[in-house]
């Protein structure tokens, strides 16, 4: 029989392809939503304060996607506390209430932050080493991560948790959408000496991921990595890019240091390190344990991309 599920985040990036994904494998499935008149459970906030009365019943699996993201421009004056309102406290409250209500399985969308933010100079990074998150958003998700393994020890209530690193797909926004929008204008990027190795992936491997985690013994109380299994440096992303949105890439060779240097002195030091520096994962195990390996290629996510993204 087909489980009752209930995905948080709905609206959200990830949450708006899973929705109809999981409907069209047959699942029955609670969106949860913060807007009023979109049917499904609707909360106001997430935290500890969260009302989940109703939204729990019959329910054998949660999917929880919602959080307090990562932002460029920080504005509370204790980040770190904003991010375990809704990151550590909302998250444990709910995943309380479904251990409580008999939930077999909570599956929580974490992030790579949590492993740390480069991998310049080592290995890839892989699901079971020692982490190192280092700003308050990756700190909130690697106490979440924590908690729920806790919860499951003391309530037998199976976790599963995914770290994706970036994610793009229909309506991808931040730097992603900032690359595309260059590259449509024709605009020249000095990024053609770029010699980094990045791991992403295409939100529809990440849901086929999903998807496996729902029913797979092996999936119990387990934390994986994710990607599309094809790492890239930057100026071949950008390359494969253009050739989906169907212009051409102009790469201008410039020092790697000097753009760096540029970057960091304009208070972008965050997005110089996403273009310039290296962030992989391994996910062998996610091979080995699951049988499972991404579907999707990258140019066949990229063009799913490009497709269905509104560029200025």
């Amino acid at each position: 029989m087909k489980k009752h599920i209930l995905l948080t985040g709905a609206s959200g990036f990830v949450g708006k392809v899973l929705l109809p994904t999981l409907r069209n494998k047959g699942y029955t499935v609670i969106p949860v939503y913060r807007q009023a008149g979109k049917g499904g459970f609707r909360i106001d906030s997430l935290s500890a304060d969260t009302d989940w009365c109703g939204a729990l019943e019959n329910t054998d699996v949660v999917i929880h996607t919602a959080a307090r993201v990562h932002v460029m421009s920080e504005n509370a004056d204790n980040p770190l506390y904003e991010f375990r309102k809704v990151n550590v406290d909302g998250t444990l409250k709910l995943a309380r209430e479904a251990a409580s209500a008999g939930v077999k399985r909570f599956i929580y969308l974490s992030s790579i932050k949590v492993n740390g933010e480069s991998t310049d100079g080592r290995a890839p990074f892989s699901a079971d080493e020692e982490c190192h998150p280092s700003d308050p958003y990756s700190i909130s998700k690697k106490e979440a991560e924590d908690n729920l393994l806790a919860l499951a020890q003391e309530t037998g209530m199976e976790v599963v948790i995914i770290r994706p690193p970036l994610i793009y797909g229909p309506g991808v926004r931040a730097n992603f959408q900032s690359m595309m929008s260059w590259l449509k204008k024709g605009i020249p990027l000095p990024l053609g000496s770029i010699d980094n190795q990045r791991s992403l992936v295409s939100v529809y491997n990440l849901i086929d991921l999903i998807l496996a985690c729902i029913n797979h013994p092996g999936a119990a109380d387990q934390i994986f990595l994710v990607s599309d299994d094809m790492d890239m440096s930057i100026p071949e992303l950008l390359n494969r890019l253009s050739k989906a949105l169907g212009c051409r890439a102009l790469l201008v060779p410039f020092p790697k240091s000097l753009l760096v240097l540029g970057l960091s002195l304009l208070g972008r030091g965050a997005l110089a390190q996403r273009l310039c520096g290296s962030l992989q994962v391994d996910i062998t195990k996610n091979k080995e344990l699951l049988g499972w390996r991404p579907p999707v290629t990258v140019d066949e996510g990229l063009v799913k991309t490009a497709q269905t993204s509104q560029l200025n």
